[in-house]
């Protein structure tokens, strides 16, 4: 049984019932690989059972909820209620229904309530991974609209925050993709397969925005690629520029990709349409697609008064192709140790221009 059936047996048949007179939203959000479905047999080596979040309204005393679970039975469906969560309690084994409020359970996981007004700031600095957490998670109980107001808000980016992070990505790929044939080129065949696996992960990223889903982190990052529509098409020359034994190869694979992403990218209508067709870089024998291109027409498409005065601060590269654009957090920082901290997070918004 997965860990989302689990918890939801967990709350609707003992949860549910020993609150019934309390007004309240319940799921399971937030840290977990089962919170996004992605848990397996191994997943129960640790921090695994029955679980749930319980959601008061403000105005609510929390004391009557939490004697209530006190009632709790020691074990469901063969797991054991309380166990030890080596993030919670200092391991020690209570049970593991965390009594909150949304908007104390969503400001310690991105720095803000989503309710309210969502500003540029609040965007960039929340990293895919935890909007997935929150959005993707299972709601067991929510007749207030707690939880789904505020998944609501969260779904996705507005249409230019989405084409300024669309046109980031696209300039990852861009300041990378010429290195996959000039290291070969030199005879570096392991720099060649490390920068190509480095542009397979932006485009496997470029993906995820393409779909207009929000990417987990690294563990789960395959699995869920695996599962966008996108990956049908674009998964064979990526799997193929990872495993080819050679430069021109992978180089040719890596193109095929960019040029599949291209092309999905214009079906969106977000900018006008680019060529997706891979083509010589300057005149070097090396293939790309030439990315960059995106991320000019993106940026040029936008008319948000707060984005444009983001791109007007981060400013223009000396020749003036093309923006030199931050992108949001993720984009700009790749430690766990930040991503996973809100106030981290936020202490960098001058770093992206915020």
């Amino acid at each position: 049984m997965s860990g989302r059936e689990l918890s939801r047996r967990f709350y609707h048949q003992i949860v549910g019932p020993l609150l019934a007179r309390t007004p309240h939203a319940a799921a399971l959000l937030g840290d977990g690989s089962e919170v996004l479905g992605f848990d397996d047999v191994v997943s129960t080596d640790h921090d695994f059972g029955p679980r749930a979040q319980i959601f008061l309204p403000t105005e609510v005393d929390p004391d009557p909820v939490e004697k209530a679970l006190t009632a709790l039975p020691a074990v469901f469906e063969g797991m054991p209620v309380a166990y030890v969560d080596i993030d919670r309690h200092g391991g020690e084994p209570p049970h593991q229904v965390e009594v909150t409020t949304a908007p104390a359970f969503f400001t310690a996981r991105l720095g803000f309530d989503p309710v309210d007004a969502l500003t540029l700031a609040n965007w960039l600095l929340s990293p895919t991974q935890r909007l997935a957490t929150l959005v993707d998670g299972v709601v067991f109980h929510d007749p207030l609209e707690i939880l789904t107001a505020r998944q609501s808000k969260l779904r996705w980016y507005p249409d230019d925050v989405w084409r300024y992070v669309l046109a980031a990505q696209w300039l990852r790929v861009g300041q990378q993709e010429a290195f996959v044939g000039r290291t070969g080129g030199v005879g570096d065949d392991l720099g060649s397969a490390i920068v190509a696996a480095r542009v397979v992960r932006d485009l496997v990223l470029l993906a995820f925005l393409i779909e207009r889903r929000w990417a987990p982190y690294s563990k789960w990052l395959g699995t869920a690629f695996s599962l966008l529509p996108l990956a049908k098409t674009v998964g064979p020359p990526l799997r193929d520029a990872l495993h080819a034994e050679n430069w021109r190869d992978r180089e040719a694979a890596v193109c095929a990709a960019a040029s599949l992403l291209a092309a999905a990218t214009n079906r969106l209508g977000l900018a006008t349409e680019i060529d997706p067709a891979p083509r010589q870089f300057h005149d070097r024998d090396v293939r790309v697609l030439d990315a960059e291109r995106f991320t000019e027409t993106l940026t040029s498409a936008i008319t948000d008064p707060e984005v444009l005065a983001l791109l007007a601060r981060l400013g223009r590269r000396s020749d003036g192709t093309v923006g030199s654009l931050s992108g949001s957090i993720d984009q700009a920082v790749d430690s766990t140790d930040v991503l996973m901290h809100p106030s981290r997070c936020r202490a960098l918004a001058p770093a992206l221009g915020l």
